[in-house]
Order: structure tokens, then sequence, then C-alpha cells
């Protein structure tokens, strides 16, 4: 065989199994998303996310969540944290504005995103992260839910508390979720009604949330804490509405779209901004 021959061999094998990527340049960005084929960590050179001031109706979450991070950043215990609870009430605005609070202290702290599809390629992300123990990563997974077949949460609990390994010391997972136990209730309660051993039928998945040093939940917001948030984006943007017309659009059009959350607010005052010639 010539060696043609062998260098076309080698390159193909290359590509069918590369070489792990080298640990990236934590210094270049405070953010990073982690993608697969092949493993890379793609700095974010710009965060989008809300000032923790804005964050209204969240206050003991808010606390809870800073203060941990707070330890975590200065090399303290702190816990893996669980938002669950209504949909568009700030649970990733959270995280995201905590970090940036964090930051602004001086304190070492990265944010990096993974996706639950990628939850299988997590083990290769925390030898990435394990290789620089001068950073602290807070891992985020946004919208983390299970269905019943679904097995990526196996490759998470490794993170949260097991394995020989374990977590890093210098790594804390964040999540968020709509779900307490992240998989339906009614799930969990077809297993229950359906198995020989109801207890140990949802055990290893509901065990999954247990996991979480910190529980947070957020729950839909009231009328005056919907109009504050409003008013807050308004005062920080510098609109000047007037309040009784600002009122009564703001409850109208949280009444079209038929919910009330920090969301529907933020989409609110998007609208009014843009009315109104104003950039966001």
């Amino acid at each position: 065989m010539n060696e043609t021959a062998l260098t076309r061999i080698a390159e193909a094998l290359e590509r069918l199994s590369p070489a792990p990527a080298p640990t990236p340049d934590f210094t270049v960005a405070d953010a990073f998303i982690w993608h697969t084929a092949p493993d890379r960590l793609e700095p974010v050179a710009q965060v989008n996310r809300v000032a923790l001031p804005l964050l209204l109706g969240v206050d003991r979450a808010r606390d809870i969540l800073l203060e941990n991070t707070m330890q975590f950043a200065r090399g303290h215990g702190a816990n893996n944290a669980l938002l669950w609870g209504a949909r568009g009430m700030g649970k990733s605005s959270l995280v995201k504005a905590v970090h940036a609070a964090v930051r602004a202290q001086g304190l070492p702290c990265t944010l990096v995103e993974i996706q639950r599809e990628d939850l299988p390629s997590v083990g290769r992300l925390l030898n990435h992260l394990r290789r620089a123990p001068e950073s602290r990563f807070v891992l985020f997974c946004d919208d983390l839910s299970f269905s019943h077949d679904d097995q990526h949460y196996k490759s998470l609990k490794a993170v949260l508390d097991g394995g020989i390994e374990g977590r890093p010391d210098n790594v804390v997972l964040y999540a968020t979720s709509n779900r307490r136990h992240l998989m339906p209730r009614d799930m969990i309660e077809n297993e229950r009604s359906s198995a020989i051993s109801p207890s140990e039928a949802v055990e290893e998945k509901v065990s999954l949330s247990d996991r979480f040093g910190l529980w947070l939940g957020f729950h839909p917001c009231t009328q005056d804490e919907y109009l504050a948030m409003i008013d807050g984006y308004c005062r920080a943007y510098g609109l000047d509405v007037d309040a009784e017309t600002l009122r009564a659009e703001a409850i109208e059009w949280q009444a079209t779209r038929g919910a009330r959350s920090g969301r529907v607010a933020w989409q609110f005052f998007c609208d009014l901004a843009g009315r109104m010639g104003r950039a966001v």
C-alpha cells in the first residue's frame, strides 16, 4: 500500500474519531455555549439579558440565587439550583442577571450553556471545565424536562450528585423548568398506578430533581407586579408615558394575551417603545 493510500486512511480515521478539542481560553468571554459534532465551546460576545433590578416579583428567588452564586464564585460551598414554575416569570433571565451581578463584583464566574439534547455529552464538557481549576463555571440548562421514555436524565445525574469522578469543584449546575419534578405529572401518576411497586416506579426519574440543593419556585404575578414591571422598564429606558394611559393599555394587552407574566410585560413594553419610536 502506497503512502498516498495510507494518508487517505489516516485522514478518514481522523474525521471519524477526531482528537479531543483543546480547552478554550476562558478569558476571551464571560459566557460560552457548548456545541457537539464537533465538540467545542463557543464564546458569546454579548449575553442577551435583563438587568437584575428590573426583575420584579421574584425577590426571594433573586436573593437566594445571588447569594448562592456569590458563595460559589468565592470558592465556598454552594448548591445546584432548579428554578421551576410558571412560564414567562423570569427563570432564565434571573440566571443570566445573577451571573452579570456576580461578574460586576469582580468575582470569577463563567456561564456555560448546554442544550437538553446535548446532555449525553456532558461528561466531555466537564473534562474541559475540570482542566481550568482557576475558573468558576455555572453550567446552565434552560427549559429542562423529560418525557416518559427519555434517557437523557441519566447523563445529568453524575453532574448533580453521583459517579466516581463526581462534579468538578469549580462547576455548579443551574437549570430551569416549568415542572417541579422535570416530568409531566400525568406520567408520574400513570407509572404509580400501573407499577407493581408504585414507589419504585418513579423513584429513578423523580430523584433527579431531588439532587438539586435549591428549589426556587416561580408563580404567576399579580396585576400590581405586572404593572410595576412595565413601569420599571419605562423608567429604565426613559419612556415618558401618562400613568393612566399606560395602565389602561397594559391591562388591555394582558387581557388580549390571556396571561400575565414578566414575559408579557416585556412584550407590551417592546410594542410601546416601538410605537414611540424608541429602540430597546
